[in-house]
């Protein structure tokens, strides 16, 4: 109905089951892999850190496997795919795009891609943001998925999430204050974006052509 390639994840016996690409081996990409690998589907995670890929070997099944990701490996995949997950994220930067028009082509007709940095732009030239509400299109064949915001289908679960994984930052901002928090903690430091309308993160500094200045030159601990 929602013009696939009508292939189940897993495979039945006799019957082989669908293959998935997932560019990208950080948080989203390791956790498609692992609910991909409970359905028994193929599963290849790309990375560019061989370090990554060794740890995910370590963790992943035995239906999971890696490749280094460039440009001929991801192209071979798109290929073989009959899902490809787009899960790469540079922190404060607009995604790579991986996949040109030119390159879709390559994949099999009712194939899909669902592009989770969307919200970062997508890495996908064919990717343009959709909602919950009509969340799918199709070029060339190729069914997209590109949702921005993809937890809030489960706003419940991802709003406790968020909370439990923040909460800790504002008790330390609350108790010590901005400037004193953000230098004793690197991870909070690495978050500050703006400070007093300077831009305080590299990569949106240069993601918008705009002066940088580091954090800790506008933010004084007394």
């Amino acid at each position: 109905p929602q013009e696939g390639r009508g292939i189940l994840l897993g495979g039945v016996p006799g019957v082989e089951p669908a293959h998935i690409a997932i560019l990208g081996g950080g948080v989203v990409g390791k956790n498609a892999a692992q609910i991909a690998a409970g359905f028994q589907a193929d599963v290849v995670i790309l990375d560019i850190s061989v370090d990554r890929l060794r740890h995910l070997e370590d963790i992943m099944p035995a239906n999971v496997n890696t490749v280094f990701s460039d440009r001929h490996s991801i192209r071979e995949q798109l290929r073989r795919a009959d899902l490809v997950i787009g899960a790469v994220l540079v922190p404060g930067a607009r995604a790579p795009r991986l996949v040109s028009a030119e390159d879709l082509k390559l994949m099999k007709p009712g194939a899909v891609v669902i592009d989770v940095c969307i919200d970062q732009g997508g890495c996908l030239e064919t990717s343009r943001p959709t909602t919950h509400s009509d969340p799918i299109y199709v070029v060339d064949g190729i069914v997209h998925y590109c949702v921005t915001n993809m937890p809030g289908a489960v706003g419940r679960t991802s709003t406790y999430a968020l909370c439990n994984v923040t909460f800790p930052y504002v008790r330390r901002i609350a108790e010590h204050g901005i400037p004193a928090a953000v230098a004793g903690d690197p991870g909070l430091g690495a978050a500050v974006n703006m400070v007093d309308g300077h831009v305080t993160n590299q990569a949106v500094a240069d993601t918008f052509a705009l002066p940088y200045k580091p954090p800790a030159e506008l933010l004084s601990v007394s």
